[in-house]
């Protein structure tokens, strides 16, 4: 399937996870691992530049993490990024270096790359939110099918068997997601594209496309 590939979708010089992303074809191959490999990478940072305030969790000393957020572990959080107040990282999180998590933001293993924003109420699960890109107020990943069968991803002429349950969005390198926007499971934004608040997406959206209301999809011109 095009257009659903690694490197269709990222840009890997914009973040940390760039050697174990490169082990994959598809994205949501490397969401089994992301807990160990995070370990991993830990393990390995300078107490120079990174934090160590509890297990597991590394936080650079450039980072602002504000007192009511909760950083659970394992995760990681880059260089001058903002982790805001009520923001609720569960664990198994990768946080790029110059990233927003805003109030009322919950993470669940994830990966954002360099410079990603998730600035209010957004829940992102199970996810790969590439360089640049940025969740509209109250947008969300959902992560499970409601009669819970495995994730299928979907195009207009192609179908790929994942084999697993728990698969949220994948956007590529500076996608846009409007406000109140609902990501279903399994969604692949592809890099440069737009979608319109309160949109409900699913399936494969092209690069540098625009995905409007009623599901209507346009190239940028």
């Amino acid at each position: 399937m095009n257009n659903v590939r690694i490197s269709d979708l990222y840009d890997l010089s914009h973040t940390a996870a760039r050697d174990y992303l490169m082990q994959f074809t598809y994205p949501w191959e490397a969401l089994k691992g992301i807990s160990s490999f995070i370990i991993e990478l830990g393990t390995s940072l300078s107490p120079d530049e990174y934090d160590n305030p509890s297990e597991n969790v590394w936080v650079h000393k450039t980072a602002t993490v504000f007192p009511t957020a909760y950083l659970g572990a394992p995760c990681i959080i880059g260089a001058g990024t903002e982790v805001r107040h009520g923001a609720f990282i569960r664990g198994s999180a990768l946080v790029g270096e110059n990233c927003v998590v805003g109030n009322s933001v919950e993470l669940k293993n994830v990966i954002l790359f360099d410079n990603v924003q998730t600035p209010h109420y957004n829940y992102v699960g199970d996810s790969i939110l590439g360089y640049k890109s940025h969740m509209g107020a109250g947008s969300i990943t959902s992560n499970v099918k409601s009669d819970k069968t495995n994730v299928v991803i979907k195009s207009e002429d192609e179908q790929l068997e994942t084999g697993i349950k728990k698969i949220g969005a994948m956007l590529g390198d500076h996608v846009e997601v409007g406000c109140n926007s609902v990501l279903n499971p399994g969604t692949i934004v592809g890099r440069n594209s737009n979608i319109y608040p309160t949109s409900c997406v699913r399936g494969v959206i092209p690069e540098s496309s625009i995905y409007k209301t009623g599901g209507v999809i346009v190239k940028k011109s």
